[in-house]
């Protein structure tokens, strides 16, 4: 009976040290998940942080997108409308009367009176003035014209474009910046 004794207390003895070994050995798996849990808590709280910053800066500049295709939309209607502002001023005064053309051609011929004395005028194929109407050494026609006047020297070395699209694109240069002031803010 002694040896059961031994025996027993030998058992009990490799119970005690297995259950102490499988309770330190569970406080270390559950220290060892506790540590896991922080870990992943901090990479998941770092990982949603960028995230929310990564959405963050996609929806600015989802917003500042649309925002310059909104200008450029808006860009590009004023300028359709300058360009059809343009075209309508310059086929107003080509299809002006021809009592109103031959007035304007008059002041043009005058204005450039003190640069050529007596110049040759060409003409677009649809005004029918004549020198005499115009107070000029001749006239000639130009198919590429279509409208307003080029006057030249009689020896040809100087020439004045009077063409309404000439002067009209003049003016337009010259006050273009004026016109985006107001029109562009």
């Amino acid at each position: 009976m002694a040896l059961d004794v031994v025996k027993s207390e030998i058992n009990k003895s490799a119970e005690d040290a297995a259950a102490a070994i499988k309770a330190e050995a569970d406080a270390e798996v559950a220290k060892i998940m506790a540590a896991a849990d922080a870990e992943i808590a901090a990479m998941n709280e770092k990982e949603e942080k960028r995230l929310k910053e990564a959405v963050e800066r996609l929806g600015r500049q989802e917003l500042s997108s649309a925002e310059l295709e909104s200008k450029k939309i808006v860009l590009a209607k004023k300028k359709e409308i300058l360009a059809r502002a343009f075209a309508e001023t310059l086929a107003s005064l080509e299809s002006a009367p021809a009592k109103d053309k031959l007035e304007q051609y008059k002041k043009m011929v005058k204005a450039s009176k003190n640069v050529i004395d007596k110049p040759k005028a060409y003409l677009a194929e649809g005004d029918k003035f004549t020198a005499k109407d115009l107070g000029v050494s001749s006239v000639a026609v130009d198919s590429r014209m279509t409208g307003g006047i080029i006057l030249e020297s009689e020896d040809g070395t100087i020439q004045i474009d009077m063409q309404y699209k000439t002067l009209l694109q003049t003016l337009w240069d010259r006050e273009m910046k004026s016109l985006s002031d107001i029109l562009f803010g």
